[in-house]
C-alpha cells in the first residue's frame, strides 16, 4: 500500500530535528510592549556557538539569553542578532523569570556563571534584583565621530565598556536622532546618553550599532555605569531610572559597595518551541 504523501513530508520534515523551549519576554515592564524584549532559551547542553548566532538572529530582539544548569547554579550566555556580549541586564532579568515562574525554581534567589563572573538575581517581593558588577565612568577626551552621530555640539564625555554622554535636561535625551553609521565602528561597546530626570533621578538612552542594536529600550548592564555616576553626582545610594525613546522601561538602582542591585519586573508576552 503506498504511504500518503502528506505522512512522509510530515516524516521528513522533523526527522532529525532538535526542538527546544524559547519564551520571549519585556523585562523592565509592568505589561507587555512595554520595556525591552528578550528571547530565552533553556538548554540542557551547549549546542555550537553558530547556532546560537543564528538563533538571536532570527528571533532579531535586542537579546537571546541561553542557560544550563551546573552544580552551583546555571550559565548564562546573551547573544543580539549580530554578536555574543559579555553582559545583559534585561535578559538576565528574563531568564530568571522563566526559572522561577516556567520552570519550577522553588528558590528565591538564581546564581548565574557568566563572562562577567557570578550574577545573582533574587525575588524582592513583585520584582527581581539582580547583583551586577559596579562600573564606574571615568572621564575621556571625545572620539571623533561621537558628539556629531548624537546631533550635540558639547557634552561631558566619561567611558567604561560604554561610553556615556551627559546633557543637561532630559528633553535633550528625548529628542536625540542619532547618525547610526557615524556611531558604529567607535572603540567601545555603545553610547549611553543620559540627565537628570523630573519624575526619575535620572533618564537615559543607549545606542549599540558596534552590536547589532542601534537602539536598546532598557539596557541593565549600562546602568552598572550609570549608577555609580549618578549616585556620586546626587550623593544617593538609591536611584530611580528610566531608559528608552520611543519604548521605555523602568530600572530602580542600589549601590551595594562594588556592587549595583538593579531591579524590575518582567512580563511573560510569548512561549513555543524552537525546530533546527
Amino acid at each position: 500500500m503506498q504511504e500518503d504523501v502528506r505522512t512522509t513530508y510530515r516524516r521528513n520534515l522533523f526527522e532529525d530535528t532538535v526542538e527546544l523551549d524559547i519564551y520571549q519576554l519585556d523585562a523592565f515592564a509592568s505589561r507587555v510592549f512595554e520595556g525591552n524584549p528578550a528571547a530565552v532559551c533553556p538548554l540542557e547542553s551547549w549546542p555550537d556557538d553558530s547556532v546560537m548566532q543564528k538563533i538571536a538572529a532570527e528571533n532579531n530582539l535586542p537579546e537571546t539569553a541561553f542557560f544550563v544548569a551546573e552544580a552551583a547554579g546555571y550559565r548564562i550566555r546573551w547573544f543580539t542578532p549580530a554578536v555574543e556580549v559579555d553582559l545583559c541586564g534585561h535578559a538576565t532579568l528574563a531568564s530568571a523569570w522563566v526559572l522561577m515562574h516556567a520552570l519550577g525554581h522553588a528558590d528565591d534567589a538564581v546564581h548565574f556563571a557568566s563572562r562577567s563572573g557570578m550574577l545573582h538575581v533574587r525575588r524582592r517581593g513583585d520584582v527581581l534584583e539582580m547583583d551586577f558588577p559596579s562600573r564606574p565612568p571615568r572621564p575621556c577626551v571625545a572620539p571623533e565621530g561621537l558628539l556629531a552621530g548624537l546631533g550635540l555640539d558639547a557634552a561631558e564625555v566619561l567611558e567604561a565598556e560604554d561610553y556615556l554622554v551627559v546633557v543637561a535636561h532630559e528633553d535633550i535625551v528625548a529628542g536625540l536622532t542619532p547618525d547610526f553609521g557615524r556611531l558604529k565602528g567607535l572603540p567601545n561597546r555603545g553610547v549611553a546618553v543620559t540627565a537628570p530626570g523630573t519624575r526619575f533621578d535620572f533618564v537615559s538612552r543607549w545606542f549599540g550599532p558596534n552590536v547589532g542594536v542601534d537602539e536598546d529600550a532598557a539596557t541593565g548592564s549600562a546602568h552598572t555605569t550609570l549608577a555609580p555616576y549618578w549616585a556620586q553626582r546626587l550623593g544617593k545610594t538609591t536611584l530611580s531610572a528610566r531608559q528608552g525613546g520611543r519604548r521605555r522601561g523602568q530600572l530602580q538602582c542600589e549601590m551595594a559597595g562594588d556592587r549595583v542591585l538593579i531591579s524590575g519586573s518582567a512580563v511573560l508576552y510569548m512561549r513555543g518551541v524552537i525546530r533546527i
